[in-house]
């Protein structure tokens, strides 16, 4: 295994190391049920801060800074429009870059992403969120749309 660069390189890393080491004695769905169990309370818990602010961009805004600090290189866009509050949130880099591939995956997204769609439904019912696109598939960034009724 390669030595991780930043932090969210050491996150991913072991994200995948111990969704391996489950997987390999549990099998993968109840690796992916233990490892996310209580998920939507830590998303709830992490978000929240951030998304109390006036609008959904402001907030993640604020959120993507500290991923910044961290080895993303995210940006957001304010989407509000017609009653929606509505923000883009846009990664140029992928810290998984090819962390999953030395597992033996095809793709991050399964692991690093993709849970994090149920878990904000959960914690936040009015919040949708929605991948539009990611790197692993070949796209440029990968983009997340987040939309809820305007506060104002």
């Amino acid at each position: 295994m390669s030595e991780q660069t930043n932090p969210a390189e050491a996150f991913i890393r072991k994200r995948f190391e111990t969704f391996k080491k489950l997987s390999e004695k549990t099998g993968p769905e109840k690796a992916m049920q233990t490892m996310f169990e209580g998920y939507a309370a830590q998303i709830k818990q992490r978000m929240e801060p951030y998304l109390k602010k006036p609008t959904l961009a402001e907030g993640l805004r604020e959120a993507v800074a500290e991923f910044n600090k961290n080895g993303w290189d995210m940006d957001v866009v304010d989407l509000s429009n017609k009653g929606i509050d509505g923000a883009l949130e846009i990664q140029r880099f992928c810290p998984a870059n090819n962390i999953h591939k030395e597992f033996g995956y095809e793709s991050p997204c399964f692991l690093i992403c993709d849970p994090d769609g149920p878990a904000i439904k959960e914690a936040f019912p009015d919040l949708k969120a929605e991948s539009l696109c990611r790197q692993a598939d070949g796209a440029c960034v990968c983009m997340f749309k987040f939309e809820r009724p305007s506060q104002s």
